[in-house]
């Protein structure tokens, strides 16, 4: 197992010269072939800000992808039409910057599910001769495209629900096997959907698809376990939030309705979970992380500019080892900077200056 103290959950900030090259592309203004230039050039320079702020993890920064799941849609024919909104939609929240409301579109899986290309693997075939430290890899949890069901216009390619999820399991159990085979040692997958069970509103969407909130994490988890499968050699990680796009949340809460019933279940050996602000509840649901477990504590925000201090990271810290014993805790940032291309509303000298933060907390809580 990986026992790193510090650590990332995906995603960084996209520089503005990806994010103009992603338009002129898109314009036809720019070639594939000049197109890919810029975007390894911004891999690079991601995996080497991780390096030069001394992580002992770090990922690609997800520079390929619009949104940290959509890589599925596009690697994989019959989700029908979908774009950006297809991963945002909600109702957004922040005191600051008041709330986002997307409606949500009109997707469905409309055909049997079929791979044109691995979803991520070409992401870590490149990036690993980039970098010595650990890399990792995130993938979506297969449970999270529930909501490209619909009832009315699936039913031609799966009559049931729990047949299309078996199928987007397959899919990501297959690029786990694949990203094992090319060297992969620690894979995340991103399970932010069963946070929003704690809220009536998401509750009652997922329920309107047939199911109570527990019978969704019974086969949730079932799907998860099916996709990390047997790999001794390889850390799994698990993370779980409420929501990160443009610096709003999607739902408040704390982990006590999840812990016992997930922490214990999924077969991960890195539990990666937000702390960032009271919203997220106490320290006490920690209390129900097995001992083959580490839980990281995503302390320092990726949604605000404001600098925590390492003396504020330390302490909380410490608040969380009455809980749990302190070698078995991590620090990282509570999400990613960037889930989507719109990223959060801080700069790049914020991200890095919250990432040194993190490895300098480290080295004192962990000498």
């Amino acid at each position: 197992m990986i026992e790193a103290h510090t650590d990332v959950v995906g995603s960084l900030l996209r520089p503005p010269e990806l994010l103009e090259a992603q338009r002129k592309l898109s314009c036809g203004e720019l070639t594939p072939h000049e197109f890919k230039r810029i975007e390894d050039r911004a891999v690079d320079d991601a995996i080497r800000l991780q390096e030069e702020v001394g992580l002992e993890v770090v990922t690609d920064g997800e520079m390929r992808r619009l949104s940290f799941q959509s890589q599925m849609t596009a690697a994989v024919e019959g989700f029908g039409e979908w774009d950006l909104n297809a991963f945002l939609w909600g109702e957004w929240r922040s005191e600051e910057l008041g709330a986002m409301v997307i409606e949500r579109p009109p997707i469905a899986v409309v055909e049997k599910l079929r791979r044109k290309r691995f979803l991520s693997a070409g992401e870590f075939a490149y990036a690993r001769g980039k970098t010595n430290r650990v890399l990792k890899v995130t993938l979506p949890s297969p449970s999270l495209f529930a909501n490209f069901w619909d009832p009315n216009r699936s039913s031609g390619a799966y009559t049931r629900l729990e047949d299309f999820l078996g199928d987007v399991a397959e899919i990501l159990r297959e690029e786990v096997e694949e990203l094992v085979r090319l060297g992969a040692t620690y894979i995340q997958l991103d399970a932010p959907h069963y946070p929003l069970l704690i809220d009536p509103r998401y509750r009652n969407f997922y329920e309107s698809r047939g199911w109570p909130a527990e019978r969704w994490l019974d086969l949730g988890l079932e799907l998860d376990n099916l996709v990390i499968g047997h790999h001794p050699h390889v850390t799994f990680g698990f993370h779980l939030c409420r929501g990160n796009q443009a610096s709003r949340w999607l739902v408040a809460g704390g982990y006590d309705w999840l812990a016992g019933r997930i922490f214990p279940r999924i077969h991960v050996q890195r539990l990666l979970l937000e702390y960032d602000d009271p919203r997220s509840g106490t320290f006490e649901p920690l209390a129900e992380v097995p001992g083959d477990k580490m839980a990281v504590l995503g302390l320092v925000t990726t949604k605000t500019p404001r600098r925590e201090t390492i003396e504020e990271l330390a302490g909380r810290i410490r608040e969380a080892s009455a809980f749990i014993p302190l070698e078995r805790l991590a620090l990282s940032p509570q999400c990613g900077f960037a889930t989507s291309i719109i990223g959060n509303t801080l700069s790049l000298d914020d991200q890095r200056a919250k990432l040194r933060t993190i490895v300098e907390t480290a080295a004192i809580v962990w000498p």
